[in-house]
C-alpha cells in the first residue's frame, strides 16, 4: 500500500498511479477514477471531502461491489491470532468465534451484504464481544438506515487509508 507519500507527490502522479494507489484506499475503480481526475487537491480536507461526496453519490450496485472487496469479519486467515496480538482482551475462543461468525452471517441473510465496520485507532479496545454487540445492535436498523450506516462506515474506513497513504498535513519532517 501507498503510505506517507505526501499530498504534493500525490498530485503529481501520472493517472494511472493517482488511481492505483486510490484504488488500495477506497476499493472501487470508478471512486479511485474520479479522485484521480480531482486533482491537485489544496489540501487533505479538499480531497477527503471530494472522496465522501464521490462515494455518497455511488449507486446501491457500486457500494455493492466495494463490499465484496472488503474481507469479511472474522474469516480472514490468521485474523483471531493478529487481533489477539493488536487486543489484550481479544478472546479468540471457539465459543466466540462461532458466535461472531453466527452474528455476521445473520446479518448478511437479513441485509443481503457482509458487515462493514471501522476500527481505525481503537483496534486495541475493538475485539470479537464488541464487534458482535455492534453487529447485533445494527441488526434492528430497516435496510436503508443500514445502506447509510454501511456507506458511513466506509466513508470512515477511507478517510483512514486515504491519511495512511498521504500522510500528515504538511508532510514528514525529514530534519528532525
Amino acid at each position: 500500500m501507498h503510505q506517507g507519500i505526501g499530498l504534493e507527490a500525490f498530485n503529481e502522479l501520472p493517472d494511472h498511479k493517482a488511481v492505483h494507489a486510490l484504488y488500495e484506499c477506497c476499493n472501487s475503480v470508478t471512486l479511485a477514477r474520479d479522485l484521480a481526475r480531482g486533482r491537485p487537491y489544496a489540501d487533505h480536507t479538499a480531497l477527503f471531502r471530494r472522496a465522501d461526496a464521490l462515494l455518497f453519490s455511488l449507486s446501491e450496485s457500486s457500494i455493492d461491489a466495494i463490499l465484496q472487496a472488503h474481507p469479511h469479519v472474522g474469516r480472514r486467515p490468521h485474523s483471531t491470532k493478529s487481533q489477539a496480538e493488536q487486543c489484550s482482551v481479544w478472546d479468540e475462543s471457539p465459543e466466540v468465534m462461532a458466535e461472531l461468525t453466527t452474528a455476521v452471517d445473520d446479518y448478511a441473510e437479513q441485509f443481503g451484504f457482509g458487515f462493514v465496520m471501522h476500527i481505525g485507532g481503537l483496534a486495541r479496545d475493538v475485539c470479537a464481544l464488541s464487534v458482535i454487540a455492534a453487529v447485533r445492535d445494527r441488526m434492528h436498523h430497516d435496510p436503508e438506515t443500514e445502506r447509510k450506516v454501511v456507506c458511513n462506515e466506509l466513508a470512515r474506513i477511507n478517510r483512514s487509508r486515504l491519511e495512511r497513504m498521504l500522510g500528515p498535513e504538511g508532510g514528514y519532517d525529514n530534519w528532525g
